[in-house]
């Protein structure tokens, strides 16, 4: 039985989204899409942004990681991470759905 669970966000991420809303001193939420295009068929949009209805919000320590209800299917059972590497400083989705992707980390295919 392949069961459909929402995606995780680790607590590296949500440390993260706390440290940006204190730099920036207003309370966003970390909106988690995906949309059509990229190198790959589909990527990853990642802002700051206000929750809509429809939207699953997960939730700790009063941060908020939205996902609309469009791109949840696509985000299923994924983790939501925040990753300082040499590459950079970013918030990187690890995706079990995604078939391939691309070098830039933000395209994927099913």
């Amino acid at each position: 039985m392949n069961l459909t669970l929402p995606p995780k966000v680790t607590d590296r991420a949500f440390a993260r989204l706390a440290e940006i809303n204190a730099e920036s001193g207003a309370l966003q939420a970390l909106r988690v899409a995906v949309e059509g295009g990229g190198c790959s068929g589909f990527q990853y949009e990642i802002r700051l942004d206000d929750p809509a209805e429809g939207d699953l919000v997960l939730e700790k320590d009063g941060q908020k990681v939205l996902v609309d209800d469009v791109s949840l299917p696509f985000l299923a059972n994924a983790t939501i991470d925040f990753s300082d590497d040499l590459i950079g400083a970013r918030f990187v989705i690890e995706n079990p759905n995604a078939a391939s992707s691309c070098g830039c980390g933000t395209s994927f295919s099913i």
